[in-house]
């Protein structure tokens, strides 16, 4: 969300910002209720302090016998009027946060400009795209034949767009997670934590989901199920001030994630790409200002180090001001390739935030001896969806035979398994 004072002080920036997201300009209508409510809130202070100096007038005529009728109407006019001004400001108040937390975050200077995904520009391209002596298949038909991957039982458990994964198929799924997890805990300094996938509608707000995104989100109650760890992983420290000494704190979680793909329909219908419910490795980062770029490209780098450990070709992505997500300031798509639709697919996007997020959910850091508190900068990225892991991993390490050869970096969590087959 945005400080309106900086928008009042940088009204041309501003709308700059958002003619880079195709957006008209609003400083002009925000700056406009920002002045009435001020102009309330000066009201308020005025009728406050006149019925503070009448009501001092009325015990004095009243302690020498004289008539204080008038001032008492006075009084009883004013508390009328402080009153309804309070009401009004608070009516006011909420117009303009409303508005406020339904702007996207600006895009960084270094954000590309573009429309669509057409204008994203290629950063480097990472292994060798595989070639094979035989016909490939995707993902589901590889599952499906190995008798290990039912699309069919599991709509009807629960419908479109979700799976039953059995026997080795289950296993290496459960060992991408652990595999990413270990990597970023052991040598990439991310703390494990494990989070709830139940939140408060705040926390979504803290992150940006909410309340632009509502159809995009599963809710149960008066919870919703999160879409991402991030927004656990970042509203952790919602409402505190963390010691500047502290930072940079870096988490990462594997959670079950649930997603509606309400603007999805016909996408991606088939397979394991594109589903309610799926398992993924987050991984957040919250920095000093001046931290935040280089914090991206190591994000990025622990997400990529997950590929280059399996082994898997892919490329990296810079997003443009029309393709980046609601809270990003700058961000980074990781594509894997996938032999059997021949292109890459998004497999992580890492995400440069700024103070956006942090301007949300009142999260602050202050150094030692200082009195004056900073909005810290977030940043978030998949490291990575397992998922989609998953159909890389059996799409690059097909056989003729409709096996699946286990890549060296799972062998120990997979119990020296070097071949999945039919049983």
């Amino acid at each position: 969300m945005f400080d309106i004072k900086i928008i009042r002080d940088n009204p041309a920036d501003f709308d700059k910002g958002l003619a880079r997201r195709g957006l008209e300009p609003l400083s002009a209508a925000l700056i406009a209720i920002d002045a009435e409510r001020r102009a309330i809130v000066t009201d308020l202070s005025n009728w406050q302090a006149r019925r503070n100096e009448v009501s001092k007038d009325i015990g004095k005529i009243k302690s020498q016998g004289g008539d204080a009728d008038a001032l008492i109407a006075e009084v009883a006019e004013l508390k009328k009027n402080i009153a309804d001004g309070e009401a009004k400001e608070r009516e006011v108040s909420e117009q303009l946060r409303s508005q406020l937390l339904s702007i996207p975050n600006l895009p960084h200077a270094n954000t590309p400009d573009g429309d669509d995904e057409d204008a994203n520009v290629l950063v480097r391209t990472e292994g060798d795209v595989p070639t094979f002596d035989f016909e490939v298949k995707e993902h589901f038909d590889l599952g499906a034949d190995l008798g290990q991957m039912d699309f069919e039982t599991a709509a009807k458990l629960s419908g479109s767009r979700f799976v039953l994964l059995s026997g080795a198929l289950a296993r290496l799924e459960r060992a991408l997670g652990q595999f990413m997890v270990d990597l970023h805990t052991s040598e990439h300094d991310y703390t494990e934590v494990q989070t709830p996938v139940l939140v408060k509608s705040e926390a979504l707000v803290g992150t940006g989901q909410l309340p632009k995104f509502e159809e995009d989100l599963f809710k149960a109650d008066d919870h919703w199920l999160i879409p991402t760890a991030e927004v656990t992983l970042t509203n952790m420290n919602r409402d505190s001030i963390v010691p500047t000494e502290n930072l940079p704190l870096r988490y990462t979680a594997l959670t079950q994630c649930f997603r509606a793909e309400a603007g999805s329909a016909g996408r991606d219908t088939r397979g394991m790409i594109r589903q309610h419910q799926f398992n993924k490795v987050e991984l957040v980062s919250i920095v000093a200002p001046e931290q935040g770029e280089a914090e991206l490209e190591r994000k990025t780098g622990a997400a990529e180090e997950v590929l280059k450990r399996l082994g898997l070709p892919y490329r990296v992505m810079a997003l443009c001001t029309g393709d980046i997500g609601f809270s990003a300031h700058k961000t980074y798509d990781l594509e894997v390739w996938l032999p059997g639709q021949n292109k890459y697919r998004e497999i992580s996007s890492c995400s440069l935030c700024g103070d956006f997020q942090a301007r949300r959910m009142n999260m602050r850091h202050r150094a030692k001896d200082e009195k004056q508190t900073q909005f810290p900068f977030t940043l978030n990225g998949s490291g990575l969806a397992v998922g989609r892991t998953l159909v890389a991993v059996m799409e690059n390490y097909q056989q003729a035979d409709g096996s699946i050869r286990v890549p060296d970096a799972l062998k120990p969590y997979m119990g020296g398994m070097t071949v999945i087959e039919r049983k």
